[in-house]
């Protein structure tokens, strides 16, 4: 399985300034691919060479390598963009937004990510360096750290490309590492999981992750962005430049340490991990207008795909279920009822009597699900 694993580079103010005029170069001969390809509506690589390839050299002082990684990022642009189109992602045909997407080629951030391979980039594990090409020349000896985990990850599997990146003045790099499969052992039930706002998470074994704490963050923050946008003052503007993504990285720490437990517990039962596929939800939900900003921060696509990923580390199965009417369903007899749902916590079936916390009656909806799609689709 791949997964990224990403190191801070530790560079001098000289290597820095030259990594920054790398990125600007490379990123306005994107720029100029990007709108290239619009106008001759040509967006495979190969071909794109051939309008753009010596242009991009000459004009911005870039190696080989490094012009042949611009036209291959416009191209995967453009392919993303068009997967999405695809998809309905940017609304349906004619929309403002779908029409605003079409009518002007893509664009890259002045400090946008930037991909290298091994022959731009190599790596000296041992002293903790690399040595990476730049517009000034090949830069050697630029430190590197992380943590032991991520390093000796690095060291034993990486496999591919890394991209450059730069964030709020720092600098990374995310190297793509191949570790090997662990094979899936057959589940002995499910643990279901039911995602919410209330509660961020819920298994079906009553263990309640709340999202109250995180719910409190959201809205200070909220409140406090709103304030210094209002103000527009310099010191104003400053301080919400050194805020930005606080709140996102809180969300992903909070969305690691649910999803380290969660599997945690499938592997050490046996179990798989049953999740509602949850795919369009914003769409298919209609809220009042104050419950929209909840709805839209909550980052419920976030956990699954940590879930997804420690799972597969862990050898633990996972399956996605329909999430139709888990609320109102009595676990215990099945009953679908709208009336077993009176308010948000409770759930009380008005035909057996069965009393449970909602979340952990849903939860163990999705698990019995999880138990009989898995049957199904292992019946061979």
């Amino acid at each position: 399985m791949k997964l990224v694993v990403q190191v801070k580079l530790l560079p001098t103010p000289q290597q820095a300034a030259a990594l920054e005029a790398t990125l600007h170069a490379a990123n306005r001969a994107a720029n100029l691919v990007a709108a290239l390809a619009f106008q001759h509506h040509c967006f495979r690589t190969f071909d794109l060479r051939k309008h753009t390839y010596d242009r991009i050299k000459a004009e911005f002082g870039l190696a080989a390598q490094a012009a042949q990684h611009v036209i291959k990022k416009v191209c995967d642009a453009y392919r993303t963009l068009h997967a999405n189109l695809a998809a309905g992602n940017l609304g349906k045909p004619g929309s403002p937004r779908r029409v605003k997407a079409v009518a002007k080629p893509v664009s890259f951030r002045p400090l946008a990510a930037q991909p290298y391979d091994d022959r731009c980039l190599s790596w000296q594990h041992d002293a903790r360096t690399v040595s990476i090409w730049t517009t000034a020349g090949r830069l050697k000896g630029v430190a590197f750290t992380g943590s032991a985990e991520q390093l000796a990850l690095l060291a034993a599997c990486r496999r591919g490309e890394s991209d450059l990146v730069c964030r709020d003045g720092m600098w990374f790099l995310h190297a793509c590492v191949q570790v090997p499969d662990v094979p899936v052992t057959a589940p002995d039930g499910f643990l279901g999981i039911d995602l919410g706002i209330a509660n961020i998470a819920t298994t079906s074994d009553g263990v309640r992750h709340s999202g109250k704490a995180l719910k409190a963050v959201r809205h200070r923050h909220r409140r406090l962005r709103r304030r210094l946008q209002a103000k527009g003052t310099k010191s104003a503007r400053r301080l919400l430049k050194r805020r930005r993504r606080k709140e996102a990285r809180f969300a992903a720490d909070a969305n690691h340490v649910i999803a380290k437990s969660i599997v945690t517990e499938a592997e050490r039962t046996g179990r798989g991990i049953a999740l509602e596929d949850l795919q369009g939800i914003r769409e298919r939900v209609r809220l009042r207008k104050p419950q929209r900003v909840t709805l839209h921060s909550w980052s419920f696509h976030q956990l699954g795909a940590f879930l997804a990923y420690k799972a597969v580390r862990a050898g633990v199965a996972v399956i996605h279920v329909d999430p139709s009417y888990t609320s109102q369903q009595c676990s215990r007899c099945g009953t679908v009822d709208k009336r077993n749902r009176p308010d948000q916590a409770t759930f009380s079936c008005t035909s057996c009597g069965f009393a449970e916390h909602a979340d952990v009656n849903a939860a163990r909806n999705i698990a019995s699900r999880g138990e009989t799609g898995w049957a199904v689709s292992h019946a061979a």
